[in-house]
């Protein structure tokens, strides 16, 4: 079980891991041995997520979420297996405990006075800028 609070858990059976060849640090064995690995999670079909948390995860994992709904994370920084296997949780882990914080509401707040003043004024220097760009005669049309 990998714990990511003390109320969610997920099942290392829920995780499938890939390991494939890498780009980066390995010098002669880069060709040679499968050091990087794609960690797979089922997100919209796992049980171990509560339905928000489930929800805030998808929203947050933009590219890495693929169309059937499995989240994918590549991780190839280390030259053993064992290294990028654990970044590669450790990401995962990362990901799940900020889909579990919930997002404060937003208040509406009013545009203090000076700020109005300020637009205001932008806009009057904006519209003189304009004015002095037109030919002579034209403003009365």
């Amino acid at each position: 079980m990998i714990e990511i609070n003390n109320r969610i858990a997920i099942s290392e059976d829920e995780l499938s891991m890939e390991f494939i060849r890498a780009s980066g640090p390995g010098g002669q064995n880069v060709n040679k041995v499968s050091t990087a690995v794609r960690l797979r999670f089922d997100a919209r079909g796992s049980g171990s997520l509560p339905p928000d948390v489930r929800e805030r995860l998808i929203a947050m994992a933009g590219h890495r979420m693929s169309d059937d709904g499995f989240l994918t994370i590549v991780a190839r920084a280390h030259r053993t297996q064992e290294a990028n296997r654990r970044e590669a949780i450790d990401r995962l882990v990362e990901l799940i405990r900020r889909a579990c914080e919930r997002p404060r509401p937003r208040h509406a707040t009013r545009p203090t006075a000076g700020s109005r003043r300020r637009r205001l004024e932008s806009k009057r220097r904006r519209g003189e800028t304009k004015q002095r760009r037109q030919p002579p005669g034209s403003a009365d049309d």
